[in-house]
């Protein structure tokens, strides 16, 4: 209760009614990830989305999304990181039907993404562009889980150690192919999996016995 009251005098809303006593054993989780334009959240534009299903220590395969996403945007560097070129972009699906099928998940599955403040940021600018309703979101970034247990051993961070490649390196996961929403979606859930068991082993956790590490949090994404 306590820590909870922190993070509400700090400006963040609090979870949604239940969700701190929800299990995560057996709650159902969304990795998400996007391949933006830019990293500036002001200008960045969605080029591509990829989401996949999970639940527990498992990965549903045949739950998987992946589409490249069509904007008028200077696509910058983006050919070149993420493979996308021109063509490929005018070939995509409009925003809107992207978004429309991803707010489904919204308040039922608790999200996992690797840096979720640069992704729901984008997201919400886009939900609101699109006149997309959408529920609040309750998120777990690996990223800041990654910090948190970074800290316990370094008072100042290495340079580039909480990125996804390094965190899924430091914890013996295989490498995984980059720069592709799908693809860095699944590896996002594989490295939530491997941090559960570093962090809690074969314990019982509920959603609620994470907010002390700050990597929990709620985000809304209605813009106001």
């Amino acid at each position: 209760m306590l820590s909870m009251l922190k993070r509400w005098l700090a400006g963040a809303p609090p979870l949604p009614e239940g969700w701190a006593e929800k299990s995560l054993a057996t709650l159902p989780l969304l990795a998400v990830d996007l391949e933006l334009t830019s990293l500036d959240v002001r200008e960045a534009q969605i080029t591509s989305a990829g989401w996949v299903e999970g639940r527990g220590s498992h990965i549903d395969i045949s739950r998987c999304f992946y589409s490249v996403v069509r904007t008028r945007a200077d696509l910058a560097q983006s050919p070149v990181i993420h493979g996308l070129t021109g063509a490929d972009i005018a070939q995509g699906a409009h925003i809107k039907e992207v978004l429309e099928q991803l707010v489904g998940y919204a308040g039922t599955h608790l999200w996992v993404c690797h840096n979720a403040n640069l992704d729901l940021s984008v997201l919400q600018a886009a939900l609101s562009a699109q006149q997309i309703s959408c529920p609040p979101v309750v998120v777990l970034d690996t990223l800041k889980l990654a910090v948190y247990q970074l800290k316990k051993h370094h008072e100042v961070l290495p340079p580039n150690s909480a990125t996804l490649a390094v965190c899924r390196q430091r914890l013996g996961l295989p490498a995984a192919p980059a720069h592709n929403a799908l693809d860095d979606a699944m590896a996002t859930l594989q490295l939530w999996f491997a941090q559960n068991q570093v962090l809690n082993g074969g314990k019982v956790v509920n959603v609620g016995d994470l907010l002390h590490t700050q990597a929990i949090s709620c985000k809304k994404m209605e813009k106001t």
